[in-house]
């Protein structure tokens, strides 16, 4: 067998490209791809950013080749170097190509066991002796080996072609390991055949279209079972077992003779009647097995059909934890179909052609088969895995992802975004994105990947990860510092309008805050700050939702939505109830501030519940829920809020919003002090207090010079006259 090697792999569009490697001083020293490499065994350790070549790659020492990180994942020099280690490319170009050395068989092994299992399948299970019983055991073991073995180098096929066309140069280069890896495949497919019965194969593809017989509950032979109705139950019942198990096997009729007992299942078998029932069954089965096999006898002779068959996707894991098969997840029926009947394949694409009976060519279009087929076409030939046209590009290449400058990224395909999920074990949920119908957008890959099938066009800018280390690092410290220092949690909700934290709940400091504690692992802290980043820059948090599968971590939601409600007293208008009346301020910069629940229409059945209620399962915003301001949120009295959450979740307020709503609770705060009468004392600090509030300014701007100033102003001019009034009346 030949080994691949990584030094091997011709580079293609990535030769040349610069890495940072580390090494011990002298001039043949290894390469490592990590500073912490266990083989890298001195403390006098050499940096060097060096172009990748063909020489590089030799010099690699053995544990970085297989297990180092190269490059980040979700760069595309990350992917193609994933795509060849581990499990990828190079082991499978050397997987399948011949028999095991401890599991080797012969020919002449598989036709005696394939024998076997005919033979035994029409003869009396009881005559067997014990000899014949371990020829039987032996014989199915090497025919789930044999099996085992074809499903296997099926899958590893699927694998190597599907990476190859990610990465369209090493194609030529390969090209020798597929042709070995695809005889080794052809021969364990006509080992496999060998134990399939075609004859049988027909018997289920007829009793597969039979429909249900009248069956009456009328007949004294199984008058044990009780009532008609009960008799008419327990014989559709066993109709339905029978065909199913005929239907899915290519076994013959003689292995389901046994079916009969579970019609008289619970009934001793000394009652009277008991062998009656027992034998009508087998009449029954006996005539069900008639009727599928002359339907079969009537499909032979007929001109065959091509069909061609798409494998379903492999499954991710199966039950056992173990990675499931393109053929492994079909039943029995349809792999003897595929065994005995393919004449060519595109495993790569998971496309089969197969050269079939019309009654199989039925059977297989039927909506209940287990692969999907196009409609038969006599002309069509037989599949043959595809070469890509020249000068087609790869999918991954540098240009695409963060590889490149930005001004040479290429437009982004839905090809791409598969390569994403396919080469990396987990790529950003959130990319920054530009396109010349949107502009700068931050979109979860899947809505990306839904926009190009709609026509979009737009260039990946920056995923999660590639947000500055400098900067993220920081700022995660800085959080978890100032969570450890409140002792694990943060208390906020300060109720005293003049002091230093009202408000901060609902500021974005106290979102970071939010997400670090409830990011339950310290090893996704920067993970989730850097999602946390990217939602901040959004205009309307519904775009974020990519579906429940793909939801953003709660811990996200959290730092991007307050949990607490705002309290509006100084935006309402005055009114005569002097303890909880308004003071009429303008909403100012809080006017646009985005206010999120699950149901803002009183007309619709259901209350509004916060995004982070436990009622709305705290999947965080989704598409369809509302949006409203704090001004729709002013003007509108008709809400049905939540009693728990208060039915919304206000977005995190910027710096300024938040320094204008501790500025309007604090003038509130100090109106309510001169309604109760109670600043005679202090009457110089109110005035220090209102000048001070007199001068507010917009953190991020340089003045605000609306209606709203004026209205700001003269309620503090009001309040002046209010003090100077108080003081005067005091003196005289």
């Amino acid at each position: 067998m030949q080994e691949y090697l990584l030094a091997d792999v011709p580079l293609g569009p990535f030769e040349g490209t610069r890495i940072t490697l580390y090494s011990a001083r002298g001039k043949n020293a290894r390469l490592h791809v990590a500073r912490a490499c266990g083989q890298l065994r001195t403390s006098d350790v050499k940096t060097a950013q060096v172009a990748l070549d063909a020489e590089v790659m030799g010099r690699l020492c053995s544990r970085c080749t297989e297990w180092g990180s190269w490059a980040r994942p979700t760069t595309a020099l990350g992917m193609f170097l994933r795509a060849l280690g581990g499990v990828g490319l190079l082991h499978q170009l050397q997987s399948y190509t011949e028999p095991d050395e401890d599991e080797c068989w012969t020919q002449e092994e598989v036709e005696a066991a394939a024998e076997v299992l005919r033979s035994d399948a029409d003869a009396d299970a009881e005559a067997t002796d014990d000899d014949g019983e371990d020829a039987r055991e032996e014989a199915e073991r090497l025919q789930g080996l044999v099996f085992s073995y074809w499903h296997g180098a099926a899958e590893s096929l699927h694998r190597a072609q599907s990476i190859l066309a990610s990465f369209l140069w090493l194609e030529d280069w390969a090209q020798r390991a597929l042709e070995t890896k695809a005889e080794f495949l052809e021969t364990l497919r006509s080992q496999a055949a060998l134990f399939v019965e075609p004859a049988g194969l027909l018997v289920a593809a007829a009793a597969a279209t039979m429909e249900r017989p009248r069956l009456s509950g009328e007949d004294q032979a199984f008058s044990v079972l009780g009532s008609s109705d009960k008799i008419s139950t327990a014989l559709n019942a066993l109709w339905r077992r029978w065909q199913g198990a005929a239907e899915s096997s290519w076994v013959r009729s003689p292995a389901r003779s046994y079916m009969s007992h579970y019609l008289v299942q619970g009934i001793r078998s000394n009652r009277k009647g008991h062998d009656d029932a027992l034998a009508g069954a087998a009449r029954l089965i006996d005539s069900w097995e008639a009727q599928a096999r002359a339907l079969a006898a009537s499909a032979e002779g007929k001109p065959t059909q091509r069909v061609t068959a798409l494998l379903p996707e492999a499954a991710e894991e199966t039950a056992r934890g173990a990675r499931g098969g393109l053929l492994e997840g079909l039943d029995s029926w349809t792999q003897g179909v595929v065994a005995t009947w393919v004449v060519g394949a595109d495993w790569g694409r998971r496309t089969l052609t197969l050269d079939v009976p019309a009654l199989i060519a039925e059977r297989l279009h039927a909506p209940s088969s287990d692969v999907a087929c196009e409609p038969p076409c006599e002309e069509a030939d037989a599949i043959e895995p595809s070469r890509t046209p020249v000068g087609r590009p790869s999918s991954i290449r540098p240009g695409v992802f963060d590889d490149t400058p930005v001004f040479d990224r290429q437009p982004v395909t839905a090809e791409h975004i598969r390569a994403l999920g396919t080469f990396t074990r987990s790529s950003d949920q959130l990319y920054i994105v530009i396109s010349v119908s949107s502009g700068v957008e931050v979109l979860p890959l899947d809505v990306v990947e839904r926009r190009l099938a709609q026509g979009w066009s737009g260039v990946l800018v920056a995923g999660a990860s590639d947000l500055p280390e400098s900067l993220i690092g920081t700022w995660a410290q800085t959080a978890g510092s100032e969570l450890e220092a409140a002792g694990g949690h943060w208390t906020g909700g300060c109720r005293d309008a003049h002091g230093l934290h009202f408000g901060e709940e609902f500021g974005g400091i106290d979102g970071a805050r939010q997400t670090v504690r409830h990011t339950y692992f310290d090893a996704d802290r920067a993970r989730n700050l850097r999602l946390l980043a990217l939602t901040r820059g959004v205009h309307d948090l519904r775009t974020l939702d990519a579906g429940r599968e793909r939801m953003l971590p709660l811990a996200v939601w959290e730092g991007t939505l307050a949990s607490d409600r705002l309290d509006l007293a100084p935006f309402m208008q005055p009114s005569a109830d002097r303890w909880h009346r308004g003071s009429g301020l303008p909403l100012g910069p809080l006017a646009v501030a985005q206010i999120y629940t699950t149901n803002a229409d009183p007309q619709i059945e259901g209350k509004g519940h916060s995004p982070l209620c436990r009622h709305a399962r705290e999947r965080g915003v989704a598409t369809n829920d509302d949006l409203l301001t704090v001004t729709d949120l002013l003007a509108r009295d008709d809400f049905d809020w939540c009693g728990k959450c208060g039915g919304y979740a206000v977005r995190r307020l910027t710096d300024t919003q938040v320094s204008f709503y501790r500025a309007a609770h604090r003038l509130h705060a100090i109106r309510a002090q001169l309604d109760r009468g109670r600043c005679h004392d202090d009457a110089d600090t109110v005035l220090s207090q209102l000048k001070e509030l007199a001068d507010w300014q917009p953190i991020d701007e340089e003045g605000w010079y609306t209606s709203d100033s004026w209205r700001w102003h003269e309620a503090i001019k009001n309040l002046k006259r209010k003090v100077e009034r108080a003081r005067r009346d005091e003196i005289s």
